[in-house]
């Protein structure tokens, strides 16, 4: 079963990772250096994305995340 939901906890080095499958079990749940976190996600199916609204998170969602898509 693959992951459905990431919730991302952003800080100013280290973002906590947290994966959720579909039966809503957890699938990991990790420290992820600022430098590693779009590589993380390259390797992660498409799915839910949240994280907390703040400066870094507009950021995140409205360019580098969404390059993977492309």
């Amino acid at each position: 079963m693959q992951v459905t939901t990431i919730g991302l906890d952003l800080a100013k080095k280290i973002y906590q990772v947290h994966g959720v499958k579909e039966d809503g079990s957890i699938a990991f749940n990790r420290p992820v250096r600022r430098a590693q976190l779009l590589n993380s996600f390259k390797k992660q199916p498409p799915c839910l994305v949240g994280m907390e609204a703040c400066d870094s998170s507009h950021r995140l969602s409205s360019g580098n995340l969404r390059q993977k898509a492309a």
